[in-house]
């Protein structure tokens, strides 16, 4: 699903903790352009996806973007056992069948990430095409440390899968580094990448580039 870029503004990107209320829909589509090739097979079509998405959000885990009062980029993270994306497995059911759910609560059951004790795992960035290159990224990132830091984090973890280079290469610039590397090839042809990095940052520790 693409999004309407036009009237993105010119104004000062200001950051803000929750999504704001009536937001829902929007984010969804940040969520769906972002990560939508990934998330596809299980969640297909798009006009379905993005409204379980928009139902199922937690908005107090996520850290937001706005631009002339318009949510322009998002950042979720996992803590404390509760993600930016929810959704009960009876609520996959409902929302796809008993038949069809199975398969799809079984795709996305490959996609789950705990934090070990002392990790704040964040569940990737979403940004507005015509917003980026401003520092979107940098700016939710550094929101997400400052979350990690007000928790009691000792780090922030993340995956990257191999097709989304321009994710990783943001990333390092803000000071993480890969752990491990795993090759999927069973999940090239169905899910479209073939090998997830882990990636690493110390809370407090910033990465090369300054704000």
């Amino acid at each position: 699903m693409g999004l309407d870029a036009t009237g993105t503004g010119t104004g000062p990107v200001t950051l803000r903790r929750g999504l704001p209320a009536g937001t829902e829909r929007r984010a969804a589509e940040l969520y769906w352009d972002a990560f939508g090739r990934k998330l596809g097979p299980a969640l297909n079509p798009p006009e379905k996806a993005v409204p379980f998405l928009a139902a199922h959000l937690n908005a107090d885990r996520a850290v937001c973007a706005l631009l002339d009062g318009r949510l322009v980029g998002l950042a979720g993270y996992q803590l404390d056992g509760r993600a930016l994306t929810g959704g009960s497995a009876s609520a996959v059911l409902r929302a796809y069948g008993h038949l069809r759910g199975l398969h799809r609560l079984m795709l996305l059951a490959l996609f789950e990430r705990h934090p070990a004790p002392g990790q704040l795992v964040m569940d990737g960035i979403a940004v507005d095409p015509g917003v980026r290159g401003r520092g979107v990224g940098s700016l939710l990132i550094e929101e997400v440390a400052a979350v990690a830091a007000e928790r009691n984090c000792r780090e922030i973890r993340l995956d990257v899968i191999d097709t989304n280079p321009r994710a990783r290469a943001l990333y390092e610039r803000r000071g993480f580094t890969a752990v491990r590397t795993e090759p999927t090839p069973y999940l090239r042809g169905l899910l479209g990448f073939g090998a997830v990095t882990t990636m690493r940052r110390a809370v407090g520790k910033r990465g090369a580039t300054e704000l």
